[in-house]
């Protein structure tokens, strides 16, 4: 898959859930829980303990398109590629994660608020630009005035976005976006709650 297609295939889910749990066994039940209301795209964070190892265990599955979250560094990076990472994101613009991204054919998502960072991010490599925190940041309205100047960027919004704003950031010109705790709760997953997860997820899939 090269970048070009797995950015389609990224639009056409339109929504990644960004997976960040305190316990690996708490991210493990979370995936199995979205993948079946019907998810087939995660991001799992490098704040999961032993999270390339997760990640190995979800690539094994071809339905599955399994990203790295978080990554800090060029060595991480590749930890988690080679555990089968399709796509590698930080929330930050850093120039030595593009290496090994191209290396293993893989994606790379580099974060930025600002216009200059933006082009800070592409020049580094990103093929996609993590807006983080978009909320904060001025939400939909945000991403509307970047996509304005920079319309060929593919923008992927994280942070405040939930079920009833997704089709907002859609529509102001998010390439796809990513939902964390409005998706991945981890106390309703401790809990047990399946229920109110796979309820999100469905009500993400038809946002």
């Amino acid at each position: 898959m090269n970048d070009t297609s797995m950015i389609d295939r990224l639009r056409a889910v339109r929504v990644v859930p960004v997976v960040r749990t305190r316990r690996a066994d708490l991210a493990a039940t979370g995936i199995l829980w979205l993948r079946e209301a019907g998810m087939t795209v995660f991001e799992v964070t490098m704040t999961i303990p032993d999270a390339p190892a997760l990640i190995r265990d979800l690539a094994r599955d071809p339905a599955l398109l399994v990203g790295a979250g978080t990554v800090a560094d060029a060595a991480t990076a590749r930890a988690c590629l080679e555990a089968g990472a399709r796509f590698i994101v930080a929330p930050w613009v850093d120039a030595a994660l593009a290496e090994p991204c191209r290396a293993h054919g893989a994606l790379l998502m580099l974060g930025a608020i600002t216009p200059t960072e933006v082009r800070a991010a592409r020049a580094a490599g990103a093929d996609v630009v993590k807006i983080f925190p978009a909320s904060s940041a001025g939400g939909p309205a945000h991403i509307k005035a970047l996509a304005s100047v920079f319309p060929g960027v593919p923008f992927c919004p994280t942070g405040g976005v939930e079920p009833g704003n997704v089709a907002a950031y859609l529509a102001a010109g998010a390439a796809f976006v990513g939902m964390g705790g409005n998706l991945v709760d981890e106390q309703r997953i401790a809990a047990g709650d399946r229920d109110a997860i796979t309820r999100a997820a469905r009500q993400v899939l038809v946002a």
